[in-house]
């Protein structure tokens, strides 16, 4: 095995990255100070102080980081990873290798400029920082170095299978089109309005950027005001999400490396490579919002055990295998993942009863109504005009509310194959996981009096991967504990009882 015993320390260009950030930052805030300040000391000595304060901070920062850097130091020993840092406080922390499940490598556009990489080297548990260490930052080479080492295993059981070793997928350029119609879309557009109106706030602007709307507007009728305003911000949010995209996906790739360990690397200006090893992958999440949906895309996410904790497990599509692509290249990268021949995402499902149709649709009704409730007694209070949205809410939701019923219980389902369970339910975000039957390890049977009326069942299967739980909603009584009984033997049978001759068993006590 190859072993490091020396002591290493971060790379020495650290401190150049700090005073690039802290003299942007300087920047960005000095000059809008020293322009309030030029009223009262004049152009030229507020000039002189903001550059004087600006120096002093990013010195005090970049002596702080080669601090930070001299009192850090890491080695790879036989047996573990040991980290120790800290300034006034030394904190010694180490991590069997055995034990390592992760190794991410992502490099800021600063630290590409540079060839360096920060590199998160993660147990893959939900055990805050101690289950994690973070180097930031070292050499591209140092970086790719780490990730071989720990991350290779001399023997994998599933490591004799090489028909899906390699490159399992790769960046299609045509994906892009299913950026325009996800939800980042209308978030990004509003967020956009927002940003205007605070930046002209923040220059004593806001004023006259609404009176130049207003006068925009102003021998257009109001519906169509409305309509131009919203159309703008769903262009704008377009652009933003298919920017967004080409940050995030460029350079996409997915292999898998030997020693079973599955490699995502995207990213334009920042650079990620995120590393999975297979003994922690539990299935996969085939994760269908309505508007890509509607095109017919999905996209693909791990299953896993405890994704990386600090800022890397907060970043979107950290988990996130395939991005959204059409729903047959997902299905194929699924089989490839889970090294199967068929995808366990297409299998056929066992419909629910007619009984969960009825009750989506009286909570879509109801929920429907209560806007329109709402604004009609406000009108009746206030002013007629929200009788008027009251009663085209009234004519809108429910209608929309019936759809997305119909929707949701078309796209509820179970199924067993020999490897997994599967589950789908959701409209907005229809979610189709195939979780490892043998990564589950327990079972909560839920029925509130409602579903007891109906003949329903929620039924959850517990695991230590992913979200925790995937459920089958709103199965049939019957139906729901014989798939928890069958997807995992001997695991609930102790909570069933013999319902008599001729049934395989029913809820103890039921």
């Amino acid at each position: 095995m190859t072993t490091d015993d020396d002591w290493r320390r971060l790379d020495p260009r650290t401190v150049l990255v700090t005073a690039q950030l802290t003299g942007g930052v300087v920047v960005g805030a000095g000059v809008p100070v020293a322009a309030a300040l030029s009223g009262r000391l004049g152009t030229g000595r507020a000039a002189l102080w903001a550059v004087a304060v600006g120096l002093l901070l990013v010195a005090v920062a970049v002596a702080a980081d080669h601090v930070r850097r001299l009192r850090t130091r890491y080695r790879i020993g036989e047996d573990r990873v040991e980290l120790h840092s800290g300034l006034l406080l030394t904190r010694r922390r180490s991590l069997a290798r055995e034990r390592i499940r992760s190794v991410d490598v992502t490099a800021r556009p600063l630290l590409r400029l540079l060839g360096l990489v920060t590199v998160r080297i993660g147990t893959g548990e939900h055990a805050g920082g101690d289950s994690t260490l973070e180097l930031d930052p070292v050499t591209r080479a140092e970086g790719d170095r780490l990730r071989r080492l720990l991350l290779t295993r001399t023997a994998s059981a599933a490591g004799d299978d090489v028909r899906h070793e390699g490159e399992l997928a790769a960046l299609d350029l045509r994906w892009i089109r299913y950026a325009p119609v996800s939800f980042v879309a209308p978030m990004l557009g509003g967020a956009a309005i927002g940003g205007v109106m605070q930046v002209s706030d923040w220059v004593g602007a806001q004023g006259e950027v609404i009176h130049w709307t207003v006068e925009l507007f102003r021998d257009v009728p109001v519906r169509w005001a409305v309509t131009a305003v919203v159309l703008a911000a769903l262009a704008t949010g377009a652009l933003g999400a298919l920017v967004l995209w080409t940050e995030m996906w460029w350079n996409y790739r997915l292999v898998r490396e030997p020693g079973s360990t599955l490699r995502v690397r995207r990213g334009l200006l920042t650079s990620r490579s995120i590393s999975v090893e297979e003994a922690r992958l539990r299935g996969v999440d085939l994760v269908e919002p309505l508007g890509v949906r509607l095109f017919g895309a999905a996209r693909l996410d791990a299953i896993t055990t405890g994704l990386a904790d600090g800022e890397e497990a907060r970043e979107a599509h950290h988990g996130t295998l395939l991005p959204a692509a059409p729903r047959s290249v997902a299905d194929a990268v699924a089989a490839r993942v889970l090294r199967g021949a068929v995808p366990p995402t297409r299998v056929p499902l066992t419909a629910h009863p007619r009984a969960a149709r009825g009750r989506r649709l009286r909570r879509a009704v109801s929920a429907a109504l209560v806007p329109v409730a709402v604004l009609a007694l406000l009108g009746a209070l206030v002013t007629p005009v929200l009788l008027w949205t009251a009663l085209v809410c009234a004519a809108v939701l429910p209608t929309l509310a019936v759809v997305l019923a119909l929707d949701a219980y078309r796209n509820l389902g179970h199924a067993l194959t020999d490897r997994h369970l599967v589950t789908r339910s959701g409209t907005v975000r229809r979610s189709t996981a195939a979780l490892d039957r043998a990564g589950v390890i327990g079972w909560t049977v839920r029925q509130s009096y409602f579903q007891r009326r109906a003949g329903l069942v929620d039924v959850t299967a517990t695991t230590a991967a992913g979200g925790g739980a995937y459920t089958a909603r709103d199965a049939g009584a019957f139906e729901g504990l014989i798939f928890a009984a069958e997807a995992v033997p001997g695991l609930l049978e102790p909570f069933l009882e013999p319902a008599g001759e001729g049934t395989r068993g029913a809820p103890a006590g039921g």
